[in-house]
């Protein structure tokens, strides 16, 4: 089984925030392709829906956890090394522009606190990741990341603007596409067409 988990906060509070653009692009691929309804487990502390992706058995994952505790709601469903490789891990990335996306397996947690939850948790760093770029560019192109802690945070947990929230949807229509070619041709394979 192919498990897909989408990083950030619960709660309506956090709903649009540039942290849960994971979560909310996992919501997006379980609409998109008729997945059940998310529903509440207490035994994974996490919203989980169900269903199959050709003769792919797949299970969405929203960790109910807050951020830094994601690994909490992941172990009990990765439970071997084997498993950790058909773990799919979505989540932001100020590395990266917004409108931009990068799959990687194998790799350090780069600072992110999910990330690293997951790491510490599941005690392996063989798992596929399909990073989401939150962060603005300058006319020309290059970054503008926030500078010092409070900047961060405050980036992080700020809402989307409006313009922003449009081009995700457009953006979400193409990472569904590649969670697609991940669960039915494997990451090799995505890594190659996409990055």
């Amino acid at each position: 089984m192919v498990i897909i988990a989408g990083l950030g906060n619960p709660g309506e509070k956090y709903e649009l925030t540039r942290h849960n653009v994971g979560r909310m692009a996992v919501e997006h691929f379980g609409s998109a392709n008729a997945f059940p309804d998310f529903v509440s487990s207490g035994k994974y502390q996490a919203h989980i829906s169900e269903g199959k992706l050709g003769k792919e058995k797949v299970m969405l994952i929203l960790p109910d956890t807050f951020m830094n505790k994601s690994g909490v709601s992941v172990k009990p469903l990765v439970t071997s090394k084997k498993a950790a490789e058909q773990l799919v891990v979505i989540y932001d990335d100020m590395d990266l522009p917004l409108g931009t996306y990068k799959i990687a397996f194998a790799r350090g947690s780069g600072g992110h606190n999910g990330v690293e939850s997951i790491i510490k948790h599941l005690k392996t760093k063989d798992f596929v990741r399909l990073r989401i770029g939150v962060s603005p560019t300058t006319p020309g192109g290059k970054l503008r990341k926030p500078k010092g802690e409070k900047a961060v945070v405050d980036f992080l947990m700020g809402d989307f603007k409006k313009p922003e929230v449009e081009l995700l949807k457009k953006e979400f229509k193409t990472i569904r596409t590649v969670i697609e070619k991940i669960i039915t041709d494997g990451r090799v394979s995505a890594q190659n067409q996409f990055n």
